[in-house]
């Protein structure tokens, strides 16, 4: 047989073994030319203007790189040691270690280039598909056009040579340290196998739990006022970080062995032929894979946990744009307003009018303040917060009280407000004592007279106007007139937001469009939840083949122990449903853990970037778990061949 014929049958081997490593390296490919073709694309001129599209798609393009190239020196390693045998034999009929490393390096090229190529054409084909979905999940409007950039396939050759030159050096590496007789011992020696559980074990299996729920119990007091200084609660995050990530090193590496063998010792020793190849099976092999399984859940959380955010963010828009400006568009100017108005009359356009007079007022809220971050420079005995009378706001406020109305959800958890107490209205020379009777949803004025997020607060008309007679100058903002337009007509919204787009207003006037503060949080959480989306399933079917891979390795090692239980009267149904028990824990396990540290991450902080936080991470975990389980059907139909050939 000559070197090329060898050569042709170890490719077809490859090709046939690998399938998923040749689809991964082929998406890998496609997405990143896609991305930087996006870069040179004319279309994003639109994106670059406003929210520096293209900075965030070259970012995206080099963690893309760095996912990609973690994996394929991955992969490589893992094919390279199950070929180790075939090394060995190589060497034991004469060839030399740089003629075999010639060979892998043939294989190789043909392999990794004619996919390479092939993800060229699928990234150019797909990269105006890939650019409309951006364009749509930012709402921007622009025509697009399917083109070819000579930029974007020099980067690509460049980049993917560069891995290809790595992968070349781990291989040389590899074969230039093993002698014939560590080659024939690479396999037995991948993977370990315990006899017996120590109490080392059983401690590290416990305390892997208790770091995890530690993280997971600070996380959940992180914005409840426990922590009342910024250092405070950046060493909160990193004990959970750290705590987290440590917790679930130690469940790989004994937490799983050590609530198997309690399941074991239940059932005293008597195990049925599912048990045997499901839970024998993970309790040694999982603590052996316990980095690489701790680095997956962790990113795995992450990109879970970072999608979840963005898409919070951007499903909130709406609302969030409405809870800022509570009418469709704000002004604080008298001549703008009527600009404004005087265009939509033109355009017979209806609208209702609102106009609101604020007022700022230092408060001492002390008595109804549960909590405070101290260095947030928010002193509650000294705090400035807007005020507006009850009649411009139809309300019924008796002349003692005070309402609350329209507090952050992020401040609200971070100061926290009793439901009643006194409170005391300073102004310049007066000062009143009101009692406090609660908060209420409604945002009555915008956002920019609110001092980041802080409550309005409604008084009685008589208390409103001897504050506006007794102001203190220095703390009142540059207008004290809110005016609100609304559309009578929602059709008619889009083109009251162009007039008030084309329209020049003065430049120390504070002017808002509702419709277009939403636009712009959309556009901006638009591009994030698409980098973050692609990167992240970029992650996923990279990682999903690892975790393929080593079991297609545990596959082929435990072939003879599949034949001996076949000839002992198990049929391939008795055995393929211990396979899924096997399947169902070695990808179900990783998922439940990123998915549970995902959720703590999420829950803990998801105010701070939206209004609803369920429906959208939900969304998020039901996309993810259903394309991770593709790796874990894909592995059990692998295994159905193994068994199929056992006998």
């Amino acid at each position: 047989m000559n070197i090329n014929l060898l050569i042709l049958r170890n490719l077809k081997k490859n090709m046939k073994n690998y399938y998923l490593y040749v689809f991964a390296l082929i998406f890998s490919v496609a997405l990143y030319f896609a991305f930087v073709t996006l870069q040179y694309d004319p279309s994003m001129d639109e994106v670059k203007g406003s929210i520096k599209g293209a900075a965030g798609v070259r970012t995206a393009s080099v963690l893309l790189i760095a996912i990609v190239s973690i994996f394929l020196l991955y992969a490589n390693k893992l094919f390279v040691k199950r070929r180790s045998k075939e090394i060995g034999l190589y060497q034991l009929i004469g060839m030399t270690k740089a003629r075999i490393f010639r060979l892998l390096s043939v294989e190789n090229f043909i392999l990794y280039f004619g996919s390479m190529l092939f993800g060229i054409f699928i990234g150019f084909a797909s990269s105006k598909l890939i650019l409309m979905i951006l364009l749509k999940v930012m709402g921007i409007e622009t025509s697009t056009t399917l083109q070819f950039s000579e930029e974007a396939l020099i980067q690509t050759i460049l980049v993917f040579f560069a891995i290809y030159l790595l992968i070349l050096l781990t291989n040389f590496v590899f074969i230039k340290r093993q002698t014939i007789l560590s080659l024939f011992r690479v396999l037995s020696s991948t993977e370990e196998k315990v006899k017996k559980i120590s109490l080392f074990e059983i401690l590290l299996g416990a305390m892997g739990i208790g770091l995890i729920l530690l993280g997971y119990y600070i996380s959940s007091k992180l914005f409840d006022g426990d922590f009342s200084t910024i250092n405070e609660l950046f060493m909160a995050m990193i004990v959970i970080l750290g705590s987290v990530i440590i917790g679930t090193y130690l469940f790989y590496k004994g937490s799983v062995t050590f609530i198997a063998n309690i399941i074991r010792k239940q059932k005293g020793g008597y195990l049925s032929i599912n048990e045997v190849l499901s839970l024998s099976s993970i309790m040694f092999r999982m603590r052996s894979n316990a980095l690489l399984l701790t680095v997956i859940t962790t990113v795995s959380a992450l990109a879970i946990g970072l999608l979840a955010l963005s898409y919070i963010s951007y499903y909130s828009a709406e609302k969030a744009a409405e809870d800022n400006v509570p009418t469709h568009f704000s002004l604080t100017n008298t001549e703008a307003a009527e600009k404004f108005k005087a265009a939509l009359a033109r355009q017979h356009i209806d609208y209702q009018e609102k106009r609101i007079e604020v007022i700022q007022v230092n408060t001492d809220v002390t008595d109804i303040m549960e909590t405070n971050l101290a260095e947030l420079n928010f002193d509650p005995s000294q705090m400035s917060l807007p005020v507006v009378s009850e009649e411009s706001v139809n309300g019924d406020i008796k002349k003692d009280e005070v309402l609350f109305s329209g507090y952050n959800d992020a401040m609200a958890l971070m100061m926290s407000l009793k439901d009643h107490g006194e409170i005391e209205l300073f102004g310049k020379n007066k000062s009143f004592k009101q009692h406090y009777i609660g908060l209420q949803d409604e945002y009555v004025i915008p956002f920019n007279f609110s001092n980041g997020g802080l409550p309005t607060v409604i008084v009685d008309d008589e208390i409103y106007q001897a504050l506006k007679n007794d102001l203190n100058q220095d703390i009142q903002h540059d207008s004290s007139l809110y005016i609100g337009i609304d559309i009578n007509e929602e059709e008619k919204l889009e083109a009251a937001n162009t007039i008030f787009q084309s329209l020049s207003f003065r430049e120390n006037t504070i002017n808002y469009s509702r419709i277009e503060m939403s636009n712009s949080q959309k556009q901006v959480m638009g591009l994030t939840m698409f980098i973050v989306g692609f990167l992240g399933l970029t992650f996923l079917i990279t990682s999903g083949c690892i975790l393929y891979f080593k079991q297609m390795d545990e596959g082929e090692e435990e072939k003879s122990s599949y034949t001996i239980l076949r000839k002992l009267g198990f049929t391939r149904k008795d055995l393929m449903r211990g396979i899924q028990a096997k399947q169902f824990f070695n990808f179900g396990i990783p998922l439940v853990v990123g998915l549970s540290h995902s959720y703590f991450a999420v829950q803990s902080g998801w105010f701070l970037f939206g209004t609803e936080m369920w429906t959208p991470m939900i969304i998020v975990m039901i996309i993810y778990t259903a394309m991770y389980s593709v790796f874990g059907i894909l592995s059990v139909l692998y295994y159905k061949k193994i068994i199929k050939e056992a006998l």
